[in-house]
């Protein structure tokens, strides 16, 4: 019998996997994780295992430019943190993950195999299915991009498994052991690592992965050792807002940022998290209380938000201290507070929120609330031809902001309840307005049409 086992700590167990064959699973969730990587019935990792002589390919999807290369997942080395990017291999936002190659170089025989992650939101669970293969079979391929099943190509499937929780946040440190009783899974030599996403409520549910071991019979175990980082003065300020909110800004990978975030980002956060708190209600909900503003060295992009954790490209961020930086992080800040995956957690039947309503809420929020003297989401000549109302960010704030003037002034207190509780469908706009959306929207185009119409002949 083959025997699959998550552990993550002492809190909770659940029904994880099932495989080829009779196979049992359970797992346990510990947000209190430490960089030592110890479970109760799961080997801590290895840097002496077959996987690390082996070659990986990712052979479907694509890595996020944020995170580490595919070595980190066999160079014996693990984070220091649950939010560690560079230490951690993922798949790139937005997208269900994708597939991994690992050749260890010949058939061998293999006792286990042994996956880590690390996390404190959404991309802490592990969702992959196992495939495993000597190679020596008639019609092999090595290398099966999604759309193909491996099992029609020479693989056998190994193990299925799933380790979110079925209730509450799943952040944590997940370590997951698949073996056989009867002491060996086989001999083979390659493993397809089909991975999935853990929600799709963000673009954020891929999962950080630390390790993958594959650990041969009576195999020497040498302890994997903690990523070395460079020694650093830690730099945080902790702001306090009225509510009893308290948000800690980190410059320590950026200290030619601290001053600015001292003297220009620290009294906007103070300000507008109550605010946006109260912007944003539903009932029975209250905002994270805690929360932190990170500036990371090597990040690409501007920010993106996970749970309670907003983090912000530095290189971005220079070049806009004087323009939109402040504003990008208000807009990330209304993030924590639309808190929507909740509805994934709370509701079984939960509907998706669209994302142009996600980031629209927050343009809105961010264009004509906090920064309307910027004017940074005008619809204007150059952009009203490819203008849309489900456009996304900017012109979905317009549009947003348009209902609100025109139909609703509570279209969005209504839009973040909904979308909060899983309940968010189309007819929410034709209820509030007497409109549906898609009227709506033709409506609002006419009218920038016409604005932009009326501004060129001025000029």
């Amino acid at each position: 019998m083959r025997f699959i086992t998550a552990i993550t700590g002492v809190l909770m167990f659940a029904v994880i996997s099932h495989a080829e064959g009779k196979t049992t699973g359970s797992h346990l969730r510990n947000l209190d994780a430490t960089a030592d990587f110890k479970f109760a019935d799961v080997p801590s990792p290895s840097q002496s295992d077959a996987a690390g002589k082996a070659i990986f390919t990712l052979v479907d999807g694509q890595r996020d430019r944020n995170g580490g290369e595919l070595d980190k997942l066999h160079d014996g080395k693990i984070p220091t943190e649950d939010d560690q990017p560079a230490e951690n291999f993922f798949f790139n936002a937005g997208t269900d993950g994708g597939r991994i190659l690992v050749d260890l170089g010949s058939i061998i025989a293999v006792k286990q195999v042994n996956t880590y992650s690390w996390h404190s939101d959404t991309r802490g669970p592990q969702v992959y299915t196992l495939y495993v293969s000597g190679g020596d079979v008639n019609g092999f391929t090595v290398q099966p991009k999604r759309g193909t099943d491996p099992l029609t190509c020479g693989w056998q499937r190994l193990a299925q498994i799933d380790t979110r929780p079925k209730e509450g946040r799943s952040g944590g440190q997940y370590g997951v052991r698949i073996a056989d009783s009867a002491g060996l899974l086989g001999r083979f030599r390659y493993l397809l690592f089909d991975i999935s996403c853990t929600e799709a409520n963000d673009p954020f549910g891929n999962t950080f992965y630390s390790e993958i071991d594959v650990v041969e019979p009576n195999a020497p175990v040498i302890a994997a050792t903690p990523a070395i980082q460079p020694a650093r003065e830690v730099r945080r300020e902790t702001v306090e807002a009225e509510g009893g909110y308290q948000i800690t800004i980190e410059t320590t990978e950026t200290p030619d940022l601290t001053d600015w975030a001292h003297k220009e980002l620290a009294p906007v956060v103070r300000d507008w998290y109550p605010k946006l708190v109260k912007m944003l209600p539903s009932d029975g909900y209250e905002a994270p209380k805690q929360l932190s503003v990170i500036f990371m060295a090597n990040m690409q992009g501007v920010a993106a938000t996970s749970g309670t954790r907003v983090r912000c490209a530095a290189a971005w961020f220079r070049q806009n201290l004087q323009g939109e930086a402040k504003g990008a992080v208000v807009h990330e800040l209304a993030h924590v507070v639309q808190n929507y995956g909740l509805a994934r957690r709370n509701n079984p039947n939960a509907t998706r929120t669209p994302g142009w309503v996600v980031e629209g809420i927050c343009d809105y929020l961010r264009w004509f609330l906090y920064e309307p003297q910027t004017h940074g989401a005008e619809i204007t000549a150059r952009n009203i031809g490819r203008a849309r109302y489900d456009g996304n960010y900017r012109i979905s704030g317009n549009f947003i902001n348009w209902v609100t003037e025109n139909y609703d002034k509570d279209i969005v207190r209504k839009l973040n309840a909904a979308a909060r509780e899983g309940k968010y469908t189309e007819d929410l706009w034709k209820t509030a307005t007497g409109h549906t959306v898609q009227e709506l929207g033709d409506e609002w185009k006419a009218a920038m049409e016409k604005k932009t119409a009326a501004e060129a002949t001025k000029q």
